[in-house]
């Protein structure tokens, strides 16, 4: 099977596979072990509630880091998740800035993902963990299932993961000229809308290079 270590500079990258929704989810994450899966708590049409996403979680393999995504929502009911243990880590696509992020770090000590859209004019912020690239769009805050110019990334000293309408057939050129710290797919392992198994591995097998196969 072909594998992206030909193009891929990085061979430890990581991978995110988000947007689960469904109580099955687990299955197939589970069968394939990619780093992070996230749960989007934000309107979307893959959005989850706490129930969901509770069982969900409870059925994932303990090494599988679960991320929360949120838009501008309320740091208690971020923290409430993260004390139950639905997520590990906090994804903000919304307007949180520096004293949110620091706010919610210090109350659970959780790493956070910040989200920026590469070449609208932001301030990235200093104290994200990580700072996460996505496709503008005036209408959504992220999941528009379309790639954007790559050379719009800025250089940062921040781990970086990249996100839009990434899929089997452009993930080892993303590799090639991004270099990201993890790579983040949903529409892209989805088949009719619903995650597809097939996807989410040969999505793991191009990054890892056939590991799973």
């Amino acid at each position: 099977m072909k594998n992206c270590f030909s193009t891929n500079k990085n061979k430890n990258v990581k991978i995110k596979i988000c947007g689960l929704f469904q109580e099955g989810d687990f299955v197939a994450v589970n069968k394939v072990l990619p780093d992070y899966i996230g749960f989007v708590f934000a309107k979307s049409r893959r959005m989850v509630d706490f129930q969901l996403a509770y069982k969900i979680s409870s059925n994932l393999n303990p090494n599988i880091k679960k991320v929360g995504v949120f838009v501008n929502e309320k740091i208690e009911n971020i923290l409430k998740l993260h004390e139950a243990k639905i997520i590990d880590i906090a994804q903000l696509h919304g307007d949180e800035g520096e004293n949110f992020i620091e706010n919610l770090k210090s109350r659970s000590n959780m790493k956070i993902i910040k989200a920026v859209k590469p070449g609208v004019a932001t301030v990235l912020p200093q104290n994200a963990d990580y700072i996460l690239f996505d496709t503008p769009d005036k209408n959504l805050a992220g999941g528009t299932g379309k790639t954007f110019d790559w050379s719009l990334i800025p250089s940062i000293d921040k781990p970086i993961f990249l996100a839009g309408g990434l899929n089997a057939g452009n993930i080892c050129q993303a590799l090639e000229r991004v270099s990201p710290f993890a790579v983040d797919i949903s529409s892209g392992v989805e088949t009719n809308g619903h995650k597809d198994f097939q996807k989410i591995l040969e999505i793991v097998n191009l990054v890892r290079g056939n590991k799973n196969e």
